[in-house]
């Protein structure tokens, strides 16, 4: 996958193939590395690699970034508050989830 095949992606369930630089997440999204460095130092999202240089990111962390972008951009969400918005929305997809297979349960005992 090229940083070029990223652009297209807008919604939907990323299939991560190769792991992705900084500089691929940060034209991904349209940003700069500065704020990319930004969200991992809030613990916003999490690179393998210890070093800046060798940072990889998942198909996970650049929906987190988009999804970071968007609560900036149109809410004015600061850092803190983009974090605590992500985590209540992982938390919000886990439950449904665990609904969804909960019922999916109850179906087949019925």
């Amino acid at each position: 996958m090229t940083s070029d095949d990223l652009l297209l992606i807008h919604t939907g369930t990323i299939i991560e193939d190769d792991p992705l630089t900084l500089g691929q997440l940060c034209r991904a999204c349209g940003t700069h590395a500065d704020w990319v460095i930004s969200l991992v130092e809030e613990g916003i999202i999490e690179p393998d690699g210890r070093e800046l240089r060798l940072w990889r990111f998942s198909g996970v962390n650049l929906v987190r970034v988009r999804s970071a972008l968007r609560l900036q951009r149109d809410l004015g969400v600061n850092l803190a508050g983009i974090g605590l918005a992500l985590d209540l929305m992982d938390e919000l997809e886990n439950l449904r989830t665990q609904l969804k297979i909960a019922g999916h349960v109850q179906e087949h005992q019925v």
